[in-house]
């Protein structure tokens, strides 16, 4: 079966996913000052586990999230933006 394509949005402090009729929301957070990273945005990988309600029991496998942290990465540059998974 094939998968729909993965539709990346930009919100204000967050960046909305969605794909076969499931959203997944990702907050991303400006990095540490004090770290010295040349990036946008940073994204705790640790905090995506499985789509928002009500497909919050569709755990999120690793094929999955690597397709969207592309689809993330993609979008981010298009607008100039760069983002760091952590």
């Amino acid at each position: 079966m094939a998968r729909a394509k993965i539709k990346v949005e930009m919100t204000e402090g967050a960046i909305r996913v969605r794909q076969d009729g499931r959203t997944l929301t990702i907050h991303a957070e400006a990095p540490d000052a004090e770290s010295g990273e040349e990036t946008d945005f940073v994204v705790r990988l640790d905090e995506i586990e499985a789509w928002d309600a009500p497909d919050q029991d569709k755990e999120i496998d690793i094929e999955d999230l690597q397709r969207i942290l592309d689809a993330v990465e993609r979008e981010l540059a298009k607008h100039g933006l760069t983002v760091d998974f952590d």
